[in-house]
């Protein structure tokens, strides 16, 4: 399957990135790609960060190449392709911020009343002999 994807250039400390369409078997990586569809700079301001073209793009998602959840967060915000954006937060992420809302409160004693003492259990008692006499009884009726 062919994925639009981003593939890291650049320096360190410096993030520049080209679009590119790949295989999406083939890591990012490689270098490998199949062609160049423009490039993405992330240091530069909104609206001067994104150079992309326009027709290949539309070509390539047309003849079925999907796209990576940034590249197709970019192309919604250029207009190119229409929809939802999607999240591309990292699972973890994701799963703690569901988590946080669950918060319980507290339930402190009352500084006035005396800390309750653990209760002792006693240990069960051997049944009474009283019963097994009734149901020998019972069943001598029978």
């Amino acid at each position: 399957m062919l994925m639009i994807r981003l593939q890291r250039i650049g320096r360190r400390n410096d993030p520049s990135y080209r679009v590119v369409v790949t295989d999406k078997a083939a890591g990012p990586r490689t270098g490998k790609f199949i062609e160049n569809l423009g490039h993405y700079d992330a240091r530069l301001e909104k609206g001067k960060d994104l150079v992309i073209k326009a027709d290949r793009v539309k070509y390539w998602l047309s003849v079925g190449a999907q796209c990576s959840g940034t590249i197709h967060n970019r192309l919604l915000r250029e207009g190119l392709i229409t929809g939802k954006k999607r999240d591309v937060r990292p699972f973890k992420v994701i799963k703690k911020v569901e988590e946080a809302p669950k918060v319980e409160a507290k339930v402190e004693p009352k500084p006035d009343a005396p800390a309750e003492a653990p209760k002792e259990t006693k240990p069960k008692a051997a049944p009474e002999p009283a019963a097994e006499t009734a149901d020998v009884a019972t069943e001598a009726a029978v």
